[in-house]
């Protein structure tokens, strides 16, 4: 009898499984009822540090604080103005954003009080709706990252061991729609 894990591919030239999913229905279909999507807004700069900042904290608890004390001046003097932000906003209030560089994302977060209630979701499919196609880098040691993306259709194609500050936090790069290039692999069937 063998046995198959579900969901398992492993690209042309690369070691190492990366995983893919099928998106589920319920990430597919979620999204947040009192949340709209609009473009980043200059005004909008400090309530999206403090966001980042929020997110940052609870999501890589594994870099060094001081890391995120000295990112703070970049995402609020270069990623924030200098990217495609879209804002997710309750009211006129932001709970979220998505920056955006051609099709890379290059930041997702949610206000850590509002994640889980399909925020990220929203502002992940108005992306796909915007690109077709998307790619992202997310820390290996980020589980739950990794699995939000893995249930909307991304796949990971790529691995590091690096971080872009030369850190020792591997990032797994991932992309939506999965590469058509690759096949199933059998070498991970069991007998």
């Amino acid at each position: 009898m063998k046995a198959r894990l579900s969901g398992l591919f492993t690209p042309f030239g690369l070691n190492g499984p990366m995983y893919c999913v099928t998106p589920s229905s319920a990430a597919m279909a979620s999204s947040a009822p009192d949340t709209s999507i609009r473009p980043y807004r200059a005004e909008d700069n400090a309530a999206l540090v403090d966001i980042w900042h929020r997110a940052s904290s609870v999501a890589h608890d594994f870099l060094p604080a001081e890391l995120l004390v000295a990112q703070k001046k970049l995402v609020s003097e270069k990623y924030l103005p200098e990217t495609e932000t879209w804002v997710a906003v309750n009211g006129e209030t932001p709970v979220g954003f998505i920056g955006l560089i051609d099709s890379f994302i290059g930041g997702l977060f949610v206000s850590p009080d509002c994640q889980g209630g399909g925020i990220g979701s929203a502002l992940l499919d108005h992306a796909f709706r915007l690109k077709g196609h998307l790619l992202l880098e997310v820390y290996a040691a980020n589980t739950r990252a990794l699995s939000f993306y893995r249930r909307h259709g991304f796949c990971g194609i790529k691995r590091r061991q690096t971080d872009d500050n030369g850190l020792p936090f591997p990032l797994i790069m991932m992309q939506k729609p999965v590469p058509t290039t690759w096949q199933r692999s059998d070498r991970y069937a069991q007998d």
